[in-house]
C-alpha cells in the first residue's frame, strides 16, 4: 500500500486516499450559478478516484467574483445546483468540498479567454474593494473597505459556510491566498490601513481570523475546515513563510484542520522560482513548525512524486490541479503505477486492472 492511498481522518470525514481536487476556476457561470459544465467537470474527477473534490472559488458577495462568470454563493438559491453536485460526489465515495472566497481588488476582471485587466462597469464590471485604495498592477483602483463592510463580509462567509454544509458539502475551505481579499489584508504590501485591521501582524490577520472563528461557529464539529494561504509574497518586505507559520498556529487554536499551502499572487512582478513541487517545502515547514495538517499544491504531476510527499511527511494531502484537467482519472492511473489495488466504478470494470477489488470479486476479465 502506497502512502498516497492510505486513509486520512479529518473530524467526522474519512478520506479514502490523500488525493484532492484543487479548486480550479472555470469562468462559466451566469449570475454566479453552477450549471451542467460544473457538474460534468467535478463529477468526472469524483469518478476518477479523488478522495476530496473542491469546487472552484465561490464568491460570498457579487463584488467578490474574480470575473463576471465566476461561481457565487451569496444567496441560498446558488446552492440548489451545487447540492446536486455535492450529492453525486458523495455517491462516488469522495468528500465534496467548497472553497469560499472574495477577490477584493483582483475582482471584476475578464476571464482568461475574453481579455485582460478590469472589466469596466459599462461592460458588466463593478467597483472593487480592498483593505486600502491600492490597485493590483494596472487593474482599477479599489475602494478601501469600511469596518462595517468588513464585519458584513465576516457574516457573509459564515452564512455561506452554513448553507454549504446544508447543501451536502463536507469540507469547507476559506481562500486566504493568491492575492485575493484576505491575502490583501494580511500582506503589508497591499494593506496600508491605520485602524484595527492594519499595521501590526495581529491587526493585519484580524479579518481572516474573524472569518475563521465565525465559520467554525457556523459549522458542526464534524466538518473539517481548511484555509488556503499564500505562504510567501516572494517579495522583500511582504508576507513570508515565518508569518504563515505563526498564523497557522493561531488558526489551529481557532479550529482549522488543514492549511492549504500555496504562494504568491499579491504582487504582479514577483519573481517566483516555478518548478515541480516548488511549493511543497512550505507545506512541510507549516506542518512541522505549526503542528497542523497541511495540503501541498503546485506542479505535482507524477504519482511517485505525490506519494513521496505524503511518505516523507511533507504534507498530509496532495491537491492536484492542472494534471487533473489533463487527466480526470489520474488517481486511478496513480494507483496502478504505484501497485496499489483501488476500487473502480462498476460501470468501468471492463477497463479496470485485473487486481481491482471489484473486478476480482466479479471474475470479470478480458
Amino acid at each position: 500500500m502506497s502512502h498516497l492511498f492510505s486513509e486520512f481522518k479529518l473530524r467526522g470525514v474519512t478520506l479514502a486516499n490523500r488525493i484532492g481536487v484543487s479548486p480550479m476556476c472555470q469562468y462559466s457561470c451566469e449570475d454566479g450559478f453552477a450549471n451542467d459544465w460544473h457538474f460534468a467537470h467535478l463529477a468526472a474527477r469524483a469518478v476518477g478516484g479523488a478522495a476530496l473534490v473542491f469546487t472552484e472559488a465561490a464568491a460570498v458577495a457579487p463584488e467578490g467574483r474574480i470575473s463576471p462568470e465566476d461561481l457565487g454563493v451569496w444567496s441560498e438559491a446558488h446552492f440548489e445546483p451545487l447540492a446536486r453536485i455535492a450529492r453525486f460526489i458523495k455517491e462516488q465515495g469522495a468528500a465534496p468540498g467548497v472553497q469560499l472566497a472574495h477577490a477584493g481588488r483582483k475582482a471584476s476582471t475578464y476571464r482568461p479567454w475574453s481579455g485582460q485587466g478590469s472589466v469596466p462597469e459599462s461592460e458588466g464590471g463593478w467597483r472593487t474593494v480592498a483593505p486600502s485604495a491600492v490597485p493590483f498592477g494596472g487593474y482599477a483602483t479599489p475602494e478601501a473597505l469600511s469596518v462595517e463592510g468588513i464585519e458584513a463580509l465576516v457574516q457573509a462567509f459564515a452564512t455561506a459556510a452554513t448553507r454549504a454544509y446544508e447543501a451536502g458539502f463536507r469540507a469547507i475551505e476559506l481562500h486566504g491566498a493568491h492575492g485575493y481579499l484576505l491575502h490583501q489584508f494580511i500582506s503589508p504590501l497591499s494593506n496600508h490601513r491605520m485602524d484595527a485591521y492594519g499595521g501590526s501582524f495581529d491587526n493585519r490577520t484580524r479579518f481572516l481570523r474573524d472569518c475563521v472563528a465565525a465559520m467554525r461557529d457556523a459549522l458542526p464539529d464534524s466538518c473539517p475546515l481548511f484555509v488556503r494561504l499564500s505562504a510567501t509574497d516572494w517579495t522583500e518586505g511582504g508576507w513570508n513563510v515565518e508569518q504563515s507559520i505563526e498564523l497557522s498556529r493561531r488558526l489551529k487554536s481557532l479550529g482549522v484542520d488543514v492549511v492549504d499551502c500555496s504562494s504568491g499572487g499579491n504582487i504582479p512582478d514577483a519573481k517566483i522560482p516555478v518548478g515541480p513541487g516548488y511549493q511543497v517545502p512550505f507545506a512541510q515547514r507549516v506542518r512541522k513548525e505549526a503542528a497542523i495538517a497541511t495540503a501541498a499544491v503546485g506542479m505535482i504531476f507524477e504519482p511517485a512524486q505525490a506519494d513521496q510527499i505524503v511518505r516523507n511527511g511533507e504534507a498530509d494531502v496532495v491537491l492536484i490541479a492542472r494534471e487533473l484537467l489533463r487527466d480526470p482519472y489520474w488517481p486511478l492511473r496513480a494507483a496502478r503505477e504505484l501497485g496499489t489495488p483501488m476500487s473502480w466504478p462498476a460501470q468501468y470494470l471492463r477497463a479496470a486492472p485485473r487486481d481491482s477489488p471489484e473486478r476480482v470479486a466479479s471474475h470479470e476479465f478480458d
